[in-house]
Order: C-alpha cells, then sequence, then structure tokens
C-alpha cells in the first residue's frame, strides 16, 4: 500500500513538472515572437502619440501665429489631435492582430443602441455643428445664454464653456445653447448705457438735466457721436425719472456705468437736487 502511494505522489509530481516546463517554455516562445511585436507595438503607438501632440501643437501655434480666428484655430486643433490617434491606435490594433473589421462592426451595433439611448448628446453634436458653421460668437465674446453671463473661454463638439466674472466655469450644452435665446454683447463695436435717476417733484428737472450734461462731459471714455440723450422718461410715484443713454466702446463698457453712478450721485448732491425715496404715510384712527 504504501509502496503505490509513493509510486502515485512520483507520477503526479513529475507531470507538474512537465506541465509547467510546457507552459514555461509557451510564455518563452510568445515573449520570443508575440510579445516582442506587442512590445514594439506599444512602443510606435507611444511615439506616434508624442509626434501628433508636437504636431497638433504646431498647427495650433501656426493658425495663431497667422491671426486664425481662436475658434476655428481651437476645433481645428482637438479634431486633429484626437483624429490622428484614433487612426494611430486602430492600426495598432490591426498590427497585434486583433481584427478591427469586427471590431468597427461591434462599435456600429454599439452605436446605434447608444445613440438612441443618448439623443440629448447627438442634440448637443448638432448644436455644436451649427455654431461652428454660423458663427454667433466666437471664443473671447462675453454672452448671456440659459441664465448664465460670461465669456466664452472655448467651444468643443458637445459643450461651450463659459468663463464668468467672478471667474467659475460654467458648461452649456450646445444643443440648448444652438436652439435657446443668446446674447452676445462683444458682437458689435459700441455698446449704449443706459441709467434712470430719479428726482423729487419739487426739484427744477432743467437743472438736473444740466447737472447731468456736466457730469457726462466730465466722464471720459463717453462718445458724442451718437450723441448722449438725457430726458425726462416717467413720472413716478414720487419722483420724476429721468433717463440717460450714452454710447462708448464695449471695452468700456462697465467703467463709463460706475462713473456715472457714483459721480451723478455726487454732484446731485453738491447742487442741492433731493433724490426721492419711497415713503409711506401712516394715519392712526382713534375710536371713539
Amino acid at each position: 500500500m504504501f509502496k503505490f502511494l509513493t509510486e502515485a505522489t512520483t507520477e503526479a509530481v513529475d507531470t507538474a513538472k512537465l506541465s509547467f516546463s510546457e507552459i514555461l517554455e509557451n510564455v518563452v516562445n510568445w515573449l520570443a515572437t508575440e510579445g516582442v511585436k506587442l512590445l514594439i507595438g506599444v512602443v510606435v503607438l507611444l511615439i506616434s502619440f508624442y509626434i501628433i501632440n508636437v504636431f497638433s501643437k504646431g498647427i495650433r501655434k501656426r493658425m495663431t501665429k497667422k491671426g486664425r480666428d481662436k475658434t476655428i484655430t481651437s476645433v481645428v486643433f482637438q479634431l486633429t489631435r484626437k483624429g490622428l490617434k484614433i487612426a494611430v491606435f486602430i492600426l495598432f490594433l490591426g498590427y497585434v492582430g486583433i481584427d478591427t473589421a469586427g471590431i468597427g462592426s461591434i462599435i456600429a451595433s454599439v452605436g446605434v443602441g447608444v445613440g438612441l439611448a443618448l439623443q440629448g448628446s447627438l442634440s448637443n453634436l448638432a448644436g455644436g455643428v451649427i455654431i461652428l458653421l454660423m458663427r454667433p460668437f466666437k471664443i473671447g465674446d462675453y454672452i448671456s445664454a440659459q441664465g448664465e453671463s460670461g465669456t466664452v473661454e472655448d467651444i468643443r463638439i458637445f459643450y461651450t464653456y463659459l468663463n464668468t466674472p467672478d471667474n467659475k466655469v460654467v458648461m452649456i450644452p450646445n444643443g440648448t445653447l444652438a436652439n435657446g435665446t443668446m446674447v452676445n454683447y462683444s458682437a458689435k463695436e459700441l455698446r449704449r448705457v443706459d441709467l434712470e435717476f430719479g428726482i423729487s417733484y419739487d426739484e427744477d428737472f432743467e437743472k438736473a438735466k444740466a447737472v447731468i450734461w456736466e457730469v457726462i462731459d466730465n466722464t471720459e471714455n463717453i462718445l458724442m457721436d451718437p450723441k448722449p440723450l438725457v430726458r425726462v422718461s416717467s413720472h413716478g410715484d414720487s419722483s420724476i425719472n429721468i433717463a440717460v443713454k450714452v454710447w462708448t466702446k464695449n471695452s468700456d463698457y462697465w467703467n463709463v456705468y460706475f462713473d456715472l453712478m457714483e459721480s451723478m450721485k455726487k454732484e446731485f448732491d453738491h447742487s442741492g437736487i433731493e433724490i426721492p425715496y419711497n415713503t409711506m404715510d401712516i394715519n392712526i384712527k382713534k375710536e371713539k
């Protein structure tokens, strides 16, 4: 009995040694053939990605140097870099022996299902194409859309990135952006500053208008062509309201706005012109 067990154990050990030797031999053979091929493919893939990055950045640099539009430059850079990388990766899969035709069929089949599930994303894709073709705004413009306002930082296929005045980044889907109302504050070189100032009914509105004109004349960056407008706009509940409309360059809009707001208050106080505020008269009736 003991002899039988010993022989069985020895046979099992010999079989294990044989199997391990075969496995080791197969691994060595794979490393010497397919392993070397895979290593060469990975190295070539990484080098190709590096060359594509350098090439794409070179295109962007050249377009920027020639003064090309920032939006077109950004789109060309992204499409060149990502498109070439995808093409090189497909070639890599074919080199290492993976059937790319089969992968293409699988991707096409999956794409149909994904397309149905991601109709919103397809809408964003279509919106991105419309924005790039119609050009309602470009990188660097200040726009307002979908309840958000900011400077256009980047335009991509699915989203447009806005940088808000308080330095937040807002991503707006291109689908809603292309089909909704959007205001481009940077589209025109000039912009009008619209303000309204209320004075008491006891004040002489002609005197107030003269003070306003004096402030306008002394405020920098206000254009005289088109001519500013200073007129009584409405009779309010407790004030006569005077509309002030002046033109300035787009880049000077906020400086002119705040300069007028501050200067009007100072000059009204200096000239003794009362700026009214809402009051309420309360009469108390005593019952006898």
